[in-house]
């Protein structure tokens, strides 16, 4: 009669000739272990064909088959903007198609990343995708792990995915300028992210180049929230009356916008047109339909699973980046 049972790990030690602990330490692809030992517990593993699974896949090829996405905010900020869920659905589709496993962590500040490190190991993970890591914040654990960003990273030499965030704001900024207005504030994104600062500087670049003037004035800080926009706009409002144009660096913060205009009173794109930054279906759905800049999110998502990908494969090799172009989608905001 065939014993179907599953070897077991001791059985696996015993056979070796060593202890469990050592045997454990060899099949989850620890470096602490001498080579002799080592070669005799594999030895051991493929005579019993102990657990043909993802344990053995990973003692034969140092490889976990799975991938982390850690996003640098907290959930109910993930789970409210459509750019995180676009993003995500994106990541996660391209993940299935590799056959690899993907793990999420959301962890808005450095406590959680801290805790986090203790799980980025390569004895639990292959590689690591990183998005909205705020300046100021550094991602913990083993950094000979391949890391792939959602964004341009401090670090020079990190691979990464993003959008033309600066060419996108320009485009916005410009749709503006050819529809007449000339005093055109902006409620930006965080100015410790690369995005929130790229879009202030494509703001910054489309005023000057139609020969306007770029003044403090009609620059609000915001940090991708609804109710920052709300501020936003509600703040300019208060300093600048004569203002007839807003450019809010995302869809939430321009809905927001919008919400506060219509509170006041000001008809828009009547007497204050408006253009946010992301494409997503609640700018469609908005009234007026809210013009905006579409970023691919999907793409985004594929080509950050296909430079983490080539990393893993070739660890060695030089860190690439990609950087996907942007659209103008013009609604009846402006």
């Amino acid at each position: 009669m065939t014993d179907s049972r599953q070897p077991t790990l001791e059985e696996v030690a015993r056979l070796a000739g060593v202890g469990r602990g050592t045997a454990s330490r060899v099949v989850n692809g620890s470096d602490h272990v001498a080579p002799r030992t080592r070669e005799a517990v594999e030895r051991a593993v493929r005579e019993l064909g102990y657990v043909p699974n993802q344990a053995a896949r990973a003692l034969k090829t140092r490889r976990t088959d799975t991938v982390a996405l850690v996003i640098a905010e907290d959930e109910e900020r993930v789970f409210a903007e459509p750019f995180f869920a676009g993003l995500v659905r994106g990541i996660s589709r391209a993940v299935d198609e590799t056959s690899r496993r993907l793990v999420l962590s959301m962890v808005p500040g450095d406590a959680q990343l801290a805790r986090l490190g203790q799980f980025l190991t390569p004895q639990h993970v292959d590689g690591v995708m990183v998005v909205s890591l705020h300046d100021g914040l550094s991602l913990p654990g083993n950094h000979d792990l391949p890391i792939a960003y959602v964004g341009r990273p401090q670090d020079p030499d990190a691979c990464f995915v993003d959008v033309d965030n600066r060419g996108g704001a320009r485009q916005a900024v410009t749709h503006l300028v050819e529809r007449g207005r000339t005093r055109i504030a902006i409620v930006t994104g965080p100015q410790d992210m690369a995005s929130g600062r790229d879009r202030l500087d494509g703001y910054r670049d489309a005023i000057e180049a139609a020969g306007l003037v770029f003044e403090a004035d009609l620059v609000e800080p915001g940090d991708f929230s609804d109710a920052s926009g709300a501020a936003g706009a509600a703040a300019l409002l208060e300093r600048r009356p004569d203002l007839d144009a807003i450019f809010a660096a995302n869809d939430v913060m321009a809905l927001g916008a919008l919400r506060e205009l219509s509170r006041r009173g000001v008809e828009v794109p009547g007497d204050v047109a408006l253009v946010g930054f992301d494409g997503s279906a609640a700018a469609a759905a908005s009234t007026p339909v809210l013009t905006t800049v579409h970023q691919p999110l999907a793409d985004l998502g594929r080509s950050l699973v296909e430079v983490l990908a080539r990393r893993i494969e070739d660890p060695d090799a030089e860190p690439g980046s990609v950087i996907l172009p942007t659209r103008l989608i013009e609604g009846e905001s402006t």
